[in-house]
């Protein structure tokens, strides 16, 4: 892959050194922390917390203070806090055991049994610590499930076997990917009402959707890799429309603003942050952003001792729909794309130059 530079170099990188990649406008950062004289911080921003339950069982006025107060915070950094979502919290505390219980309860080699391949516009499957991407050393283990991982469609033929390495687990994480799919409709609706679109025009294509559950392990940080550079997911924006992400109970999610600064995301128990992806920020004409984010180690030192788990919901369309600018939006900055030539244009730059799938070429 001429042109590539390799992980060891990713700790020192510019977003700059991957541009030709990125199908949407992204600004500058450095992958890794402290590249240069160290990070500056915003420790007076503040994210915007919305309640999802004025749309979702409030009258006219409050659906529309809801789709604006979540739309600004969209515009503004592209992360919110989502109470009022619906979804039993029991979940997610839940989920924290069952995540470790997946990367904890098999082999190394049987979960390389697993290893991640692309399936239409995704890369499924299991990631083996700093082996995320091509460029990231990140010091996390990932496993990303698509939809044909659950058993949503009462499909005779399901097998989780050939998803799972532990059929038992398939189950558990389908409820709380049920409840939390319920969400997408709603959310993508508030979304284009503040655009100045009509609520439903996507609820079709998130009727039966595609998404991606990924579930992070990060284990204890050593003071080796304290000083080895890598962060435990280094800088990277999502690709897709929106990401649902449960909050995390370990500290370490950071959020680039406009202004260059980090402000650290402590979302409460609970709560459900949300973010924009590029996706969203293509079909906006830019109007949103799909915000840089990366998790670092906490700052207590008793903390970086721990394991963190996290378990993100990404918001997906098919590999053969188009994704084109809002039609009422004026002067659109890009033209329609299919939504797996996008995508895998993008996801290249973490995992290679032929990952990509341009118009014409076979879905997978």
């Amino acid at each position: 892959m001429a042109g590539r530079v390799d992980q060891e170099h990713g700790t020192l990188a510019s977003s700059t050194e991957f541009s030709r990649y990125d199908q949407v406008a992204k600004r500058e950062y450095h992958l890794a922390e402290a590249a240069d004289d160290g990070d500056v911080f915003d420790d007076d921003f503040r994210f915007t917390t919305c309640d999802l339950e004025r749309w979702l069982r409030g009258d006219d006025a409050d659906k529309r203070r809801f789709a604006d107060e979540l739309g600004a915070a969209m515009a503004d950094i592209g992360f919110a806090i989502i109470e009022g979502h619906g979804v039993d919290e029991e979940l997610f505390e839940a989920a924290e055991q069952w995540t470790t219980d997946l990367f904890t309860g098999s082999s190394l080699h049987d979960k390389m049994e697993f290893r991640a391949a692309r399936r239409g516009s995704v890369s499924e499957g299991y990631f083996p610590i700093k082996e995320t991407s091509d460029i990231h050393p990140d010091l996390v283990e990932g496993w990303v499930f698509g939809r044909p991982a659950f058993d949503l469609d009462e499909d005779a033929g399901f097998d989780p076997a050939q998803f799972w390495p532990d059929a038992e687990l398939e189950p558990l994480f389908r409820q709380l990917v049920t409840q939390e799919l319920r969400l997408f409709q709603p959310i993508m609706g508030a979304i284009l009402t503040f655009l100045g679109a009509d609520a439903g025009s996507y609820d079709h294509r998130l009727n039966r959707p595609d998404f991606g559950q990924r579930l992070n392990y990060y284990p204890p940080l050593s003071p080796a890799d304290l000083d080895s550079g890598a962060g435990r997911l280094l800088g990277h924006e999502d690709i897709d429309l929106f990401t649902l992400l449960p909050a995390p109970s370990v500290e370490g999610l950071q959020v680039l603003t406009s202004e260059g600064r980090w402000v650290r995301m402590n979302a409460p128990a609970g709560s459900i942050i949300l973010n924009t992806g590029d996706y969203l920020q293509r079909i906006s004409n830019d109007l949103l952003v799909s915000t840089t984010h990366r998790v670092s180690p906490p700052r207590d030192p008793a903390d970086a001792a721990q394991t963190r788990t996290s378990f993100p919901l990404a918001a997906y369309l098919r590999p053969d729909e188009m994704l084109e600018v809002l039609p009422h939006l004026p002067n659109p900055k890009y033209d329609p794309i299919r939504v797996i030539t996008f995508h895998t244009r993008t996801t290249a730059k973490f995992y290679g130059d032929d990952y990509a799938v341009e118009d014409g070429s076979s879905g997978g």
